[in-house]
């Protein structure tokens, strides 16, 4: 009942049920599993879309329950979990870091496909390391027009969709934004919707499921039997659904024009104002766009990316063994390139489609050469949300960049500081103890010395 109530879209609900939790625990009435070496720092809240509803008290507590080390949330376009993700993570003693993802336009790629499939030279990137959800007001109007864009982008989706799936139809304020909690909706919502909207005008699939199924196999062009198979598997019809309707060639689907989002400085200035780290993203490797992936690190590195962004799963955990071969061949070639460039990683699993994994095997054989350098990212992007939450000092600080000029200096620094400091609570009472004119060295002294 408790755990349920983390993902009440009521915020004091969130919060009293996740303090019971933790009171629970400390009582010895809730069984925690004890802590391993793993890492989730890419992990979408139900403020953009989580494919289990999970709010931001809910997978703080998923990683305390389950003895994940440390997790970090991300969201489309909004930095609305960011507070109450860190707060909830501080409070069951979880080592924590959070984010923001969108799509940007990258001109010198403009005619390359990068890592938004079909889409020349729309970028899907991030920032992370936020210490807080405030953003400052030179900041304020970018956050505000991203969102802006999403919504247009949702109507005209909308739009399109209603005009070719009527009579079922969905209403934007009426239908999707009571699916989300603060009005940032997604096309995963979108889909959510639409087929609410086809049970409600056939009866409901339990009371007319053939006549549900004729419907959707008519308007995705599959068979009536496919979509009775579909239709068991809520998981694949939804991705389906997505797919024929809102991707590239369904009727809802409008090719992004340059102007549909913002440049890659824009969103630049957003997360530094902020006090976090721009981050880039990989997908696969085979895009065009990637295959030229030390050009473009490089192109990111010089407009302020500090970081890179890996799912590794899809990366490796493949049917097919020629084509898993192959992309963890991949996958290790850009980990050395991330490593020569100085770019610590930031990795994880999403949690966004249906399918998706809580956590990664850190165990596989296939992660064995690069498990090192996914825990020293997550623990350096930990390092410096813990250093810029309790003292004001994280990556971007002038006090990182008077003591440690180089990246490479910086990531050492906040890797270490991320290994030493304990989660919590405890950690940040720790580094508030600090004197801001100590010397990094003194810090990491210091930190050993109370350890």
């Amino acid at each position: 009942m408790l755990e349920a109530q983390l993902n009440d879209f009521d915020p004091t609900v969130r919060a009293t049920a996740l303090e019971a939790l933790v009171e629970a625990a400390r009582r010895g009435e809730v069984a925690l599993t004890p802590e391993a070496d793993v890492a989730n720092m890419h992990c979408h809240t139900f403020f953009s879309f989580n494919a289990y509803g999970y709010s931001p008290s809910a997978l703080a507590w998923l990683a305390r329950k389950n003895g994940y080390r440390l997790m970090g949330s991300v969201d489309f376009d909004v930095l609305d979990a960011v507070d109450e993700f860190l707060n909830a993570c501080e409070l069951v003693e979880v080592r924590a870091s959070a984010g923001i993802e969108t799509r940007v336009f990258i001109p010198e790629f403009a005619t390359r496909e990068i890592n938004s499939p079909g889409e020349p030279g729309i970028y899907y990137h991030m920032g992370i390391g936020f210490a807080s959800g405030q953003v400052p007001a030179e900041a304020a109007g970018i956050l505000a027009d991203m969102r802006a864009r999403a919504v247009q982008r949702n109507l005209e989706i909308v739009r399109r969709v209603n005009a070719y799936l009527d009579p079922v139809t969905v209403d934007y304020d009426r239908d999707v934004l009571p699916l989300t909690p603060a009005g940032n909706a997604t096309e995963r919502h979108l889909v959510l919707a639409y087929g609410r909207a086809a049970e409600q005008n056939f009866g409901g699939t339990q009371g007319n499921l053939a006549a549900v199924a004729a419907f959707w196999a008519g308007k995705l062009g599959l068979d009536a039997a496919q979509v009775t198979a579909l239709l068991a598997d809520p998981a694949k019809f939804q991705n389906t659904m997505r797919t024929k309707l809102m991707k590239r060639g369904g009727v809802g689907y409008v090719q992004p024009s340059h102007d549909a989002f913002p440049r890659v400085e824009e969103f630049h200035r957003l997360i530094i104002a902020c006090g976090a780290l721009p981050c880039a993203a990989w997908l696969d490797g085979a895009s065009a766009g990637e295959q030229a992936m030390e050009e473009l690190l490089g192109l990111l590195i010089d407009q302020g990316v500090v970081a890179l962004n890996i799912i590794p799963d899809r990366n490796w955990n493949l049917a097919d063994p020629d084509e898993r071969r192959r992309k963890v061949q991949q996958l290790y070639a850009v980990v050395r390139l991330a490593d020569a460039l100085d770019l610590p990683l930031n990795v994880g699993t999403e949690m966004n489609s249906p399918g998706n994994k809580l956590m990664d095997d850190f165990d596989a054989p296939e992660l064995a050469p690069v498990r090192q350098a996914f825990l020293d990212g997550a623990h350096f992007i930990y390092g410096h949300t813990a250093m810029q939450r309790g003292l004001g000092l994280g990556y971007q600080s002038a006090w990182a960049r008077a003591h440690l000029p180089t990246r490479r200096q910086r990531n050492d620094f906040f890797t270490r500081i991320g290994y030493a400091t304990p989660p919590g609570v405890a950690g940040l009472a720790l580094l508030r103890q600090m004197d801001p004119a100590m010397t990094p060295d003194d810090v990491l002294a210091q930190m050993r010395t109370a350890d």
